[in-house]
Order: C-alpha cells, then structure tokens, then sequence
C-alpha cells in the first residue's frame, strides 16, 4: 500500500496534481478538503473538536487502508492547527500495516500562488480564495509546520502542468500508471 502524500502551500496545486496522478494510477483519491468539509458543517475551523477529529479521521483511515492494502493519494496543506504528531503518526499507521508513505513536495512562487488564490476552481470545496486573507495568514505565520519528510521529490507547479507534475511523481517512485 503507498500513501501519495502531496503536500504544499494553498493554491499550489495540490488537488489538480492529485486528480492527475488518480487518472493516471487508478489510485484512490482521499483529499484534505474532504474532511475538513464534513467537519466545518458541524464545528468552526481550528475549534478543538475540528481539530481532534479532522486527525482522529485522517489517521484511522490511512490505517484502514493500509490493513486492506488499498493505496491513495492525499493532499496536505501544512498550518499551524494541526498537530506536530501527526506527520508520525500518518507514517505508524501506514507502516505498521506494510505500507509506505511517499512524500511529495509541491511549490511555486509566493506570486503565483497569489495569482492562483481567487481562482473560481477554488470554490466548490470552500478553499482560501481571499488575496487578502491569505497575506494575513501568511504574514502571522498561520502555514507554519515543522518540516516534513523529504522523500527527494519535489516539483515547482509554476514550471510544468499538472499531468506532467503526476508523471514525474510515477516515474521519480515507479507507480504502475494504467492503459487507457
């Protein structure tokens, strides 16, 4: 079972690099937004309870489909509401089960990633698309996470497309990419 685990700032393209790689793979897509969505129907972002279930919720399924050796991509956008536990506890529960978790930087100019903020493909699961808003959590250290794994693989968004950027990604960690 591998774990894709894509990782990067708001408006990096996390979910379009991970739709890409799902096509490409047949792997199962499970992205940050799905739970975070589920849950701010119910609790206000960064209460404590969204906080201890949106982990309790990625953990026990990372888990599960490791047991059930069922590999999916995930996306991840480090800020400061999320435990520092939880990047090892992520790795416990996917090796645990024989697993692997592969870690994949995505980055690109702070520019860019402000040109990309307000984009309308932002909204259909309530993502950061306020310019100014973004600013003021960056500047107050809001995205600030201690440094992640580094598996060798990290890609510029700003410099090749999103199906490039999946290739790269099943190349660089040899996933089988299906025939269509």
């Amino acid at each position: 079972m591998d774990l894709i685990f894509l990782h990067g700032p708001a408006a990096v393209g996390k979910l379009t690099v991970a739709r890409e790689l799902a096509n490409m793979t047949g792997l199962r897509l499970f992205h940050n937004h799905l739970t975070v969505d589920a849950l701010t129907a119910v609790f206000d972002f960064g209460t404590e309870p969204f906080i201890m279930l949106r982990e309790q919720i990625w953990i026990a399924i990372f888990r599960e489909a490791a047991k059930r050796n069922v590999s999916l991509i995930f996306t991840f956008a480090p800020e400061r509401t999320v435990g520092t536990s939880f990047i090892q506890h992520t790795i416990d529960a996917v090796e645990s089960a024989g697993g692997r978790v592969l870690f994949v930087a995505l980055e690109c100019p702070l520019e860019e990633l402000e040109r990309r903020m307000t984009s309308a493909s932002r909204a259909p699961f309530g993502k950061l698309r306020s310019l100014e808003l973004f600013r003021e959590l960056h500047q107050t250290g809001a995205f600030a996470y201690p440094k992640l794994p580094d598996s060798g693989l990290a890609i510029d968004t700003s410099q090749m497309s999103p199906h490039e950027a999946a290739h790269k990604i099943c190349a660089f960690f040899s996933l089988e990419q299906r025939t269509l």
